[in-house]
């Protein structure tokens, strides 16, 4: 779990600024995690809810809620998410497919939590902002639980369609869009926009379990590059039962990237006689294309806000679009060779003149929301190992974070919750610190404890660099904590991810536990994130467009001549790869397109080719298959096998839906038929997490053995 039991996370800090709510286990191997409160005044944390005490430690979750965790590779039991109120005066969360209903304002125990007798399986339950009613989806209806009168009915309701879900997020949106749920509340809590998804047109592909013939395949919808995606439209569900479709040209937009009904501050009740508008952002399919839409949700019609076009593709931001309190809404858009805040009216935006907040130095990461006026929001500068947190109004930006490590956090009530990892400290902090007066500084006022444990194994201290050749490649180098400089060759292991979406050269000690680890075993491990990695900006970013080989495998050899130099004891006669997900892609490629850089290769859960991949990331990078093959043929690994010549370990869980082990079969089969000998190692009901605690042991120790004995090293 890298030592990630026990510490605190998924935090929530109320809009007054005086609680946090948090989750956090009991202690560094207790795997089951809890609801947790800290009052900010006093500093006094309090727990609010253990699976154990409640009886429901044990529970099994339904398929709905184990999909929903895979796709955000939770690994985690107990409650690994809730919601609340407005005012965090009441949290819910489910177990095993049941929802409980957490009093935050409640000290006497067993008067705090309480089970809801709701429908069951129930999935992602959510708070009213009222506090008054829970909405959850159970058998692909979003239901709503009214608190005080215990009535539960069917808010939206597919009728039996067995393809046909309201509230859930499909497939592409929760692996690749980051958006794990399917519905928002409005403010007053009066509506529900829900997401319908219809999966009918996305073709079945099967997930066997071969260690159980008796066990039938599951089938699961699953929508490959240039294959048909579900078809998502969206709804507005009110309390007195009508439903309205939202109409946006779904054509030409189908993709529905998230929803912010708190975001549209322009038109309140008082104006309009209703709620508030919520915006709707889509995408094209080529995802050159991103528009703002605001909903009437009397009507379900919608008006352009803002759109959004570049010739290779728009990111997706997390936390946009957000509203400050006189009605801006903040965006995020490429100008000047930076991804930067904007901030504008309706209007503002529709005719392009909303304002930039942000400087063309930094990049931003991520917004964690907007106090008033104030807008939180991580970014990096130059450095992209360090991930700052930053405030930004119309009078500038100021950073808020030490300037070393990786940040994030909360704003609120003029209480900042500063998260942080450093490469100085093990683990995670949490502070929360209270605005001083007028001076614009901050003083610590409680923390958040951890529990986790500290690993029993020298610090890591890498040694971060860039590298020398002509893309200044940011580079870790771990070498082993006995080894004396001067005192003999070692081998080397490339670690990389290497692709869109994964950092791993990071300014946080955590980040390379794994990788001392396998240094302590003799080797000199390097980390390189070449271009597509994120933090760099639009222009980096986009090197790997119609590419995702080529620039990335130049870069990791870019890095590792760079670190040789940088450190003479590098053997670079014998250097070793290893990497999962796209990491094992990036391993593979590497023996078989660079046999006289790279010497092994350990590749877990690789793409091997590229048409079976999801829709939303593949086609992002590479176009349609239809359109572009000749592109698909470059960035895939099954017409390179007859250039293998090094030893190649290939891994895959056969459990997988994300990366399918089809990959891993094929790339072997191409393999066999080309007479190169390599070993497979598949993993019996094994995910793309990979997260049981003896397989993640025991996978490390076989990787160990086999870089060893491909690169010929004696004990």
């Amino acid at each position: 779990m890298g030592f990630t039991l026990g510490a605190p996370r998924s935090f929530r800090l109320s809009p007054d600024g005086k609680a946090v709510i948090f989750l956090r286990s009991r202690g560094g191997t207790d795997p089951v995690t809890c609801l947790w409160a800290l009052d900010v005044s006093s500093g006094q944390e309090r727990l609010i809810a253990d699976p154990a005490d409640i009886g429901a430690a044990g529970a099994q979750d339904d398929p709905i809620e184990k999909a929903r965790r895979e796709r955000v590779r939770e690994r985690a039991g107990g409650i690994v998410a809730f919601g609340t109120d407005t005012d965090c005066t009441l949290a819910t969360f489910a177990i095993g497919g049941v929802i409980y209903l957490a009093d935050l304002r409640a000290d006497v125990p067993g008067e705090v939590v309480r089970e809801l007798a709701t429908a069951t399986p129930a999935a992602d339950p959510r708070l009213d902002p009222t506090g008054a009613r829970v909405a959850y989806v159970s058998g692909g209806v979003l239901r709503v639980y009214e608190i005080a009168s215990g009535t539960d009915y069917a808010l939206a309701d597919p009728a039996g369609a067995d393809d046909i879900t309201f509230g859930l997020a499909e497939f592409v949106a929760a692996e690749e869009m980051d958006r794990s749920r399917g519905y928002w509340w409005a403010p007053d809590g009066s509506a529900i926009l829900t997401a319908r998804v219809d999966d009918s047109p996305v073709q079945f592909w099967h997930i066997a379990d071969p260690a159980n013939p008796a066990t039938p395949a599951r089938p699961v919808r699953y929508p490959a590059a240039g294959t048909n995606n579900a078809l998502v439209s969206a709804y507005v569900a009110t309390l007195e039962g009508s439903l309205t479709e939202v109409q946006w040209d779904a054509d030409s937009f189908p993709y529905l990237v998230t929803v912010s009904w708190e975001a549209s501050k322009e038109h309140q009740d008082g104006e309009r006689g209703g709620p508030p508008q919520p915006l709707l952002v889509v995408q094209s399919r080529d995802q050159r294309r991103m528009q703002i839409r605001a909903v009437d949700p009397g009507t379900g019609t919608t008006t352009l806000v803002r759109e959004d076009s570049d010739p290779a593709w728009i990111d997706v931001v997390r936390g946009v679009p957000a509203a400050t309190d006189s009605g801006k809404i903040v965006w995020t858009a490429d100008v000047g060779g930076a991804k930067r805040l904007v901030a504008g009216t309706q209007a503002e935006h529709a005719a392009g003149t909303a304002e930039l907040l942000t400087p063309d130095s930094l990049n931003v990461r991520e917004v964690f929301g907007i106090d008033g006026e104030v807008t939180l929001f991580c970014a990096s500068g130059e450095d992209p190992s360090v991930i700052s947190l930053w405030a930004a109004d119309h009078g500038g930006v100021q950073r808020v974070s030490d300037a070393e490590g990786t940040h994030g956090g909360q704003l609120a009530g003029g209480t900042l919750l500063l998260v942080s990892r450093t490469l100085a400290a093990s683990g995670v902090t949490a502070r929360v610190l209270r605005a001083e007066g007028q001076t614009g500084g901050w003083a610590e006022v409680a923390q958040i404890g951890s529990l986790a444990e500290r690993p029993n194994l020298p610090a890591p201290s890498p040694d971060l660099c860039w590298s020398a050749g002509p893309n200044r490649v940011r580079t870790a180098i771990v070498l082993p904590s006995w080894y004396e400089p001067g005192s003999g060759k070692l081998p080397v292991l490339c670690d990389p991810y290497g692709g869109p979406h994964g950092q791993r050269v990071m300014a946080a000690r955590d980040a390379y536990l794994t990788s001392q680890w396998f240094a302590d075993q003799g080797f000199a491990v390097v980390i390189a994130d070449g271009r597509g990695t994120p933090g760099r900006g639009p222009q980096w970013d986009r090197a790997v467009l119609a590419d995702l080989a080529t620039p990335v495998l130049d870069d990791q050899v870019e890095a590792l001549q760079s670190a040789a130099e940088r450190c003479s004891d590098l053997d670079l006669g014998r250097v070793g790869i290893r990497g999962w997900s796209f990491g094992g892609y990036l391993a593979a490629l590497a023996v078989l397109r660079r046999p006289d850089v790279f010497h092994a290769a350990v590749s877990g859960a690789p793409v091997t080719d590229w048409r079976l991949y999801d829709t939303h990331y593949t086609e992002r990078y590479l176009g349609h298959p239809d359109t572009s093959p000749d592109v698909y043929e470059q960035s895939s690994l099954i017409a390179d096998a007859p250039n293998l010549t090094r030893p190649l370990m290939l891994i895959h869980g056969l459990a997988d839906d994300n990366v399918v082990v089809a990959h891993t079969l094929r790339l072997s089969s191409a393999l066999l038929a080309a007479g190169r000998p390599h070993e497979v190692l598949p993993l019996s009901g094994v995910t793309h997490m990979a997260s049981q605690e003896d397989v993640a042991e025991n996978l490390l120790l076989l990787q160990v053995e086999f870089l060893r004995s491909a690169l010929g090293i004696k004990d």
